[in-house]
């Protein structure tokens, strides 16, 4: 540590955002401008706020970062000036921190030593120094490509260009396989391109890491339905490894009266037309313009579906969630450090406007004279649990009508997308939608591998990373016999089921 008293000198200070009346004016990310001096010396500042524990939580195998990113020794690099090496030490342990610096909701802060007490202060900003030692990396023309000095003649077709997906064809790439990344949409990025919102995450960012994979020798097709084009056949025999990053997208929907209607929309669908539209695809043909939103579910993808419908101009945004709200800061008896603490979190969409609702479930939706929705019937509600441990929801109060002019349903992901990919493949969807595989990423199917949601279920950027770079190795160990790949950092790396 450069100051052992740092945490208590520096206060707290996360990036800051643009007002939120000038940014729900475009769709550029949320942060202010700042100077390169300023800014440089305001991180190294909060760097300087890390204590280097002796037991680094931050990247523990409990609760921390499932990357095993070396959390206190870059904050030691920045708070030291020292960008270029800290840069090298972020790389290590992860291919793409300009994606989990914006989009990670950072376990690790919660899991900082730090945030055992609010009189120190809270946890180190290890988000925010993350995003600006990548940032900084790229500005400095600092990470180049990183072609592989021998080629093996292996090939690996990797199904998927969303992060996991990503993550193992860099690694593959690197290692010395010629890899090709299928994609069924007409843009390289799954999620990341056209599941987050532009304001969270600049397609600049995106597109200039897949410029340097393009560059190392990685080879991409769009536009490809697997398992129709090419088949799972062909896929197989022309290829000496399958890895399938297909992610969780089949959504969860909600069968209440008037479900129906005009106006009631799945948010990824919602989601994915307005992120077209900033692609330059034309106009959406499901806009929130001058409309009331009602979004159903408090997660992630509601926020998502909240910041974007302030951009297009709703006339109001409503947002409903069936459990209890939160408390403000963390509940010891709930979850104790450090542990994911059950917190009300607050994004910048949160801060733009709107009406957050808790302990309301949907009855209905109510149409008008043309089909069309005009409202929302909600009711009070309690959740209980049974005696399994399952949640219930109970009804407690009268009906209440909301005026809707567009539904948007974010209430979480089933599973992998059935198709003939994984009939053909033999494969079956487990218990949680997922696929399943054994102690190498390896499925059913003799040489095809699986990571990132398509394994876990619907979860975080980080992870999906953290499971890619894993089933690489397996893959480079399944085709040469050993592998110089990186090993799963700790036990949280290894698959959650086996076949």
């Amino acid at each position: 540590m450069v100051d052992p008293e740092g945490f208590i000198k520096v206060p707290q200070r996360d990036a800051p955002l643009r007002a939120p009346d000038e940014r729900i004016g475009d769709w550029h990310e949320v942060y202010a401008p700042q100077p390169a001096a300023e800014r440089a010396r305001d991180v190294a500042e909060q760097a300087s706020r890390c204590m280097d524990c002796g037991v680094p939580f931050c990247h523990s195998d409990s609760a921390g970062c499932p990357l095993g990113n070396l959390i206190p020794e870059w904050n030691d690099l920045v708070s030291r000036h020292q960008w270029s090496a800290a840069a090298d030490r972020l790389h290590s342990t992860n291919n793409f921190p300009e994606f989990t610096g914006r989009l990670c909701p950072a376990p690790c802060e919660s899991a900082c030593v730090l945030a055992i007490d609010e009189r120190s202060g809270g946890s180190v900003t290890i988000k925010r120094i993350e995003r600006e030692i990548a940032d900084a990396a790229w500005e400095a023309d600092a990470v180049p490509p990183r072609p592989a000095r021998v080629q093996t003649g292996r090939t690996v077709a990797v199904v998927g260009s969303g992060p996991a997906g990503l993550a193992a064809a860099q690694q593959l790439t690197r290692a010395g396989h010629q890899v090709t990344v299928f994609e069924r949409d007409d843009r390289l990025g799954g999620l990341m391109r056209y599941g987050i919102p532009e304001f969270k995450l600049d397609r600049a960012v995106l597109g200039r890491r897949l410029d340097q994979m393009h560059a190392e020798g990685t080879r991409f097709r769009t536009g490809c339905e697997v398992g129709v084009d090419p088949t799972a056949a062909q896929l197989r025999s022309g290829f000496d490894a399958v890895v399938l990053a297909v992610g969780a997208l089949r959504a969860r929907d909600d069968a209440v009266p008037g479900r129906d209607l005009v106006g009631v929309h799945l948010a990824m669908d919602y989601l994915v037309r307005s992120n077209r539209e900033c692609e330059g695809d034309g106009p959406t043909a499901v806009s929130a313009q001058g409309k009331h939103v009602v979004i159903i579910g408090g997660g992630d993808t509601g926020a998502d579906c909240l910041g974007t419908a302030h951009r297009q101009g709703a006339a109001s945004v409503t947002q409903l969630d069936y459990h209890r709200e939160p408390p403000a800061a963390r509940d010891e008896a709930l979850t104790p450090w450090p542990s994911w603490p059950l917190v009300l979190r607050i994004t910048p969409a949160h801060a733009e406007g709107g009406t957050r609702r808790f302990e309301v479930a949907v009855r209905g939706f109510v149409g008008d004279a043309v089909g069309r929705v005009r409202s929302v019937a909600v009711a009070r509600v309690a959740v209980t649990r049974t005696r399994s441990g399952r949640s219930r929801i109970v009804y407690v109060g009268g009906d209440l009508e909301l005026p809707c002019g567009l539904a948007l349903l974010a209430i979480g992901f089933e599973g992998v997308e059935r198709g003939p990919l994984l009939d053909d493949c033999g494969l079956r969807l487990n218990s949680r939608g997922a696929l399943s595989c054994g102690p190498d990423w390896q499925t059913g199917a003799s040489g095809v591998f699986v990571c990132g949601d398509a394994h876990r279920g619907a979860s975080l950027v980080v992870w999906a990373i953290a499971e890619g770079r894993s089933a690489a190795r397996a893959v480079d160990v399944y085709l040469t016999g050993h592998s110089d790949l990186p090993a799963p950092v700790h036990p949280m790396a290894v698959p959650l089921t086996v076949r």
